[in-house]
């Protein structure tokens, strides 16, 4: 009884001392030492039990934030001070010396083991650390998805925020990136992307993450002038971010919605709205610029406000189009290509790939339908409107409201 007392202090004392090299909790050999003690005095084999309890130690030394590398020093260290003291300890607890023919096969035993103990160490470490980054990802994942879709109160918000380096309360501009193909978080699209942005904005209040199929970037903004440089840093970030989403994503094509600086977490979700405004209508204009930016399409979801008048509009002027040859949408075209040129027939006609007699045709057609005479300023702004309107309404193709 004497004997194993006095085994177990040096054990002990062994693991305490391995502990203080490595400045890790003693703890962290729990049942190791004693373990390999038996198993230089049986030749076997690590049972299953203390396996498990390797395995459960790698993980409580993963959650404790001690790295992988320190933690098989702590134990090859353990192993190296019970070496030397293994022939006195096994003398004690077995009542008679160790002979020198032993030592082989006690030596090949105490490593098996030990080795057996660093796998299992491994294995519920990495386990473990799988959780915690899978549960980070899940906390990320409801966190992005409550901040964009106000799904949360803003006190938690801001609260939840702190663990990912956010202030919330700051004022924050919102990138909304896009390509022919849908984005998701398993793509890893979003490290890369946020790699590339920190390395020109220094990612001050920076959180990438894919939602709905897009790429979303905010961004804290010095700036409260709704300027670009002021919003985004360097004026060509918009475009740094836009052209890795397609590289990342193989995609030729991309565009960036920019919506303008707000402050508080519900400005972070007005200015994600916005920039999901500018895709939309980017899209429903066919505008050829990759970046847009809310800023410059207010006067376009004014002209949205009232849908139903805005179709009202577009079905009063353009609508006897209709009846022409080849339906409504080659003249609509023309009248987008001609008012986009100034008023020009000559670039209007090499922009639609038509003869200059071609476009007069079409412009005096339209005079003709309507009315209404693109070449007369007192005409100009009710085409105008009821064109771009007919663009973002979808119409012809699209059924009207007020049809």
């Amino acid at each position: 009884m004497e004997a194993a007392a006095t085994a177990d202090e040096a054990l002990a004392r062994i693991a305490r001392a391995a502990a203080g090299e490595h400045g890790a909790p003693a703890g962290l050999l729990d049942g190791y030492l004693p373990a390999v003690l038996a198993v230089a005095r049986t030749g076997r084999r690590l049972s299953a039990a203390e396996e498990d309890s390797c395995c459960r130690l790698g993980g409580e030394a993963a959650r404790a934030g001690v790295p992988l590398p320190a933690l098989v020093d702590l134990y090859m260290t353990a192993s190296r001070r019970l070496w030397p003291e293994l022939p006195a300890l096994l003398g004690r607890v077995r009542s008679r010396p160790v002979r020198p023919t032993e030592l082989v096969g006690i030596g090949e035993a105490v490593w098996r083991a030990a080795d057996t103990a660093l796998a299992a160490l491994a294995s519920g470490y990495l386990d473990a650390q799988h959780e915690v980054v899978r549960r980070e990802e899940a906390h990320r994942r409801e966190f992005v998805d409550d901040l964009f879709s106000g799904g949360s109160d803003v006190g938690s918000l801001v609260e939840r925020a702190e663990p990912f380096g956010l202030s919330l309360t700051a004022t924050h501009v919102v990138l909304v990136a896009g390509t022919g193909r849908p984005i998701d978080s398993g793509m890893h699209v979003a490290g890369a992307v946020e790699a590339a942005v920190r390395a020109r904005t220094a990612g001050r209040g920076l959180l990438v993450a894919a939602k709905d199929g897009r790429l979303v970037c905010m961004l804290s903004s010095p700036a409260d002038d709704g300027s670009a440089a002021g919003a985004l840093g360097p004026p060509e970030l918009a475009e740094v971010v836009g052209r890795a989403v397609a590289r990342l994503t193989h995609q030729a094509s991309w565009r960036v919605g920019v919506g303008r600086p707000h402050a508080g977490p519900r400005g972070v979700l007005h200015s994600y709205r916005e920039a999901l405004d500018a895709l939309d209508l980017a899209a429903r204009l066919d505008l050829p610029q990759p970046v847009v930016h809310a800023r410059d399409l207010l006067v376009y979801r004014v002209l949205l406000r009232d849908e139903a008048a805005m179709a009202d509009l577009v079905q009063t002027v353009l609508g006897p189009l209709v009846g022409a040859r080849g339906g409504a949408e080659p003249l609509v075209r023309t009248l987008a290509a001609y008012f986009a040129t100034g008023g020009n027939t000559a670039a209007t006609a090499r922009d639609l790939h038509l003869s200059v007699r071609a476009v007069s045709y079409r412009i005096e057609r339209v005079h003709t339908l309507t009315g209404h005479d693109a070449t007369d300023p007192a005409d100009h702004l009710p085409l105008l409107v009821a064109v771009t309107g007919a663009r973002m309404l979808g119409w012809p193709r699209r059924r009207l409201v007020a049809d």
